[in-house]
């Protein structure tokens, strides 16, 4: 595939940072893809394990004269970077993040936004519960979907550019507003973590009145909750911060809904669970007809993380 960009920077180099590196290297997609982590010892990893053509030891430097520069650090942070880095940004370069939330991050980053740099959000619903650099890889965005926000005014040749960039990675490219972003994944991800968060630790605190069984006797449902519970904490604590108000409305119609099945078990009211459970079921068909997941029987083993 013909490259996109000449020089692109990582500002972060986690999970999804590794991944856009390994997987634009299979595909040449950058002439040279260099990198900065705020973490003395992940900028030794990344060196040591040969992740970015260059690390450096100042953000600054690292952000000069890239062509992209790809924000991959939590969202709580995203301005105060943007403001660290908007000096030393090149006139003509387009700034990116991948952050799981959108209008907090575009009220925050733009602001700092140098005239004559562009600022497309983004976000590749794309992820594992693991962490840090030597947690990527090159497939981790093959045939998942990457969300582009790009705000008012925003050149279309840079945002062709960045979807080319995308789909160079593998992903799938939409475009989307930043409110309808947000709503969308406090259903499909921002809800579902929390509720995770939830059900382990209250296992975490029956686990000591049961000698361990919770552990022991974990079924798939249960194995399921602690893998998406493993993820990143940082990341996560700043996602429901910076996607109050979506999260909040999305768990006021999951208490409903939870309500409702409590009154029916209750009242052993068979018909309105088996309804229920057969509707949900076909959510998951759904899913796999889209291609987003398959039906092969999965024991806790599988490679497959957690969408962010």
């Amino acid at each position: 595939m013909a490259q996109v960009y000449e020089r692109v920077a990582l500002i972060g180099l986690g999970l999804i940072a590794s991944s856009i590196f390994w997987a634009s290297k299979r595909r040449d997609l950058a002439g040279e893809i260099v990198g900065y982590a705020r973490s003395a010892e992940t900028r030794e990893t990344a060196r040591e394990i040969g992740l970015c053509d260059v690390v450096y030891d100042d953000i600054n430097e690292a952000v000069r004269d890239a062509d992209l520069v790809i924000l991959c650090v939590p969202v709580g942070v995203m301005g105060q970077v943007m403001e660290q880095i908007a000096g030393s940004l090149k006139q003509g370069a387009t700034v990116t993040d991948v952050g799981s939330v959108k209008r907090d991050v575009i009220d925050n980053v733009t602001p700092h936004l140098p005239k004559g740099v562009e600022f497309i959000a983004g976000h590749p619903l794309a992820g594992t519960e693991h962490s840090g650099p030597r947690s990527g890889f090159a497939e981790l965005f093959d045939n998942r979907w990457c969300l582009l926000v790009p705000i008012e005014g925003s050149d279309p040749d840079a945002i062709a550019r960045l979807r080319g960039f995308w789909e160079g990675l593998g992903s799938n490219v939409e475009e989307m507003d930043a409110d309808h972003h947000d709503l969308v994944l406090a259903v499909t991800s921002h809800a579902p973590h929390l509720i995770a968060y939830t059900m382990v630790g209250v296992a975490d605190d029956l686990r000591r009145v049961t000698d361990g069984e919770v552990i022991k006797y974990s079924a798939g449902g249960f194995r399921d909750f602690t893998r998406i519970a493993a993820s990143d904490p940082t990341m996560w604590r700043d996602v429901f911060l910076s996607n109050k108000d979506a999260t909040l409305e999305i768990l006021g119609r999951f208490t409903e809904e939870l309500f409702a099945l409590q009154r029916a078990i209750r009242q052993g009211d068979g018909d309105h669970l088996f309804d229920y459970f057969t509707r949900t079921r076909e959510v998951r068909r759904s899913i796999i007809e889209a291609g987003q997941d398959t039906d092969e029987p999965d024991f806790g083993r599988g490679s497959g993380g957690t969408k962010s």
